[in-house]
């Protein structure tokens, strides 16, 4: 497991929260697999309350399934909800990006452009973890530059599920397919076409569907 620095002002259970949520999207904590309360305290260095406390919250996500009297698990990857996952963040962004070709500010497309620039970096380089986070800051630098970044931090906190799945596909299949969608969405929108941008944008965030089976027959035992 991949522990991170804990913040100053950072309560007990707020950090195992977050250690524990960063391990499972990224699946450092596989999904099928046992966890348990005094291993974590200890790995942490907390006490069992904050870390029990976490895990609570996190089934309540969907992403830890406690059964009493046998132990914690993390859950396996439902597509039901990735798919409900996707679709809100399909509506949210196609509506963002019809605002970014309206008029983004030279700044901010030259943020992305950056961007782009270490996507392809750190694809060459294969550091799938780093492109993994800019993959991420990709979507979110879109909502920032047309001021919808509330907006950004609500549908975040609600991707976790489509989150497991990204990365699932970012360390099996084949991570250049993300860094070349993301060249065609930042082309669209230099030419100001929202319509080629959110037909880019529609088959970026389904391609998922397309990679399903091959995704479940090498990793079976992680899906529902």
């Amino acid at each position: 497991m991949e522990l991170l620095d804990r913040q100053p002002s950072e309560n007990a259970r707020s950090y195992a929260l977050r250690v524990l949520l960063h391990n499972i999207i990224t699946l450092e904590l596989a999904p099928g697999s046992a966890v348990s309360e005094n291993e974590l305290s200890l790995v942490l260095k907390l006490s069992r309350t904050p870390v029990r406390e976490a895990l609570i919250e996190l089934s309540k996500m969907g992403l830890v399934d406690i059964q009493p009297q046998r132990g914690s698990y993390i859950a396996k990857i439902d597509y039901e909800l990735v798919e409900e996952s996707r679709f809100m963040r399909l509506v949210l962004e196609n509506a963002v990006l019809a605002l970014v070709c309206e008029g983004i500010s030279p700044e901010h497309e030259e943020m992305l452009r950056a961007n782009m620039e270490e996507e392809t970096r750190h694809l060459e380089a294969g550091d799938y973890p780093r492109l993994f986070e800019l993959d991420t800051d990709f979507h979110r630098l879109l909502f920032l530059s047309v001021g919808k970044a509330r907006t950004y931090s609500i549908i975040h906190s609600q991707m976790v599920h489509f989150d497991r799945l990204r990365a699932l596909s970012l360390k099996s299949l084949k991570p250049d397919k993300i860094v070349e969608d993301h060249e065609n969405i930042l082309y669209a929108i230099g030419r100001r076409d929202s319509e080629l941008a959110e037909m880019l944008m529609t088959r970026h965030l389904t391609r998922h569907r397309v990679e399903k089976s091959e995704l479940i027959k090498l990793y079976p035992d992680y899906f529902v």
